[in-house]
């Protein structure tokens, strides 16, 4: 089952880049934007990050925070951080329990061939934990950009 445009936001705790753990339940009263991405240091997952990076001061100035989820380890989202200076918190869902309870894990086609794993997806998550907009298979480049439009951040 797939989370939709105003369900409430699957809680998650997970391990993060710093070593520690970071759970939905930080971001109480808070705006958040969530993405999924399937594998740190690949082109697209680079730019994706790159792109919230870039567009981070406008985000938290609109009062918007950021997580980044991926199946890597705390310890590779610690170096892909520190390589690309992103400033918003890298979580690890190795299992891809999280990713399966947001919708954004399942079947994937690639070159003609079908597999399972992480969907490139966005979750706008208001104040109270809802979900106001969900975004599956979304293209890495200008990604950011289009978050921007959607939540009206300058």
């Amino acid at each position: 089952m797939a989370i939709e445009q105003g369900d409430a936001a699957p809680d998650f705790s997970l391990p993060d880049d710093s070593g520690g753990t970071t759970s939905l339940g930080d971001f109480a009263g808070s705006k958040l934007i969530l993405y999924f991405y399937p594998k740190a240091f690949t082109p697209g997952c680079t730019t994706q990050a790159c792109d919230f990076r870039d567009n981070h001061a406008a985000f938290q100035k609109a009062g918007y925070r950021i997580v980044g989820v991926s199946p890597d380890a705390p310890d590779r989202l610690a170096k892909f951080k520190a390589k690309h200076k992103l400033p918003f918190t890298l979580v690890s869902d190795e299992d891809h329990g999280v990713a399966e309870a947001y919708g954004a894990w399942g079947t994937k086609k690639n070159y003609g061939r079908e597999y399972e794993g992480l969907i490139r997806s966005t979750f706008i998550v208001d104040e109270t934990g809802t979900v106001q907009t969900a975004w599956r298979n979304v293209r890495a480049t200008g990604h950011g950009e289009r978050v921007m439009k959607e939540t009206g951040v300058e």
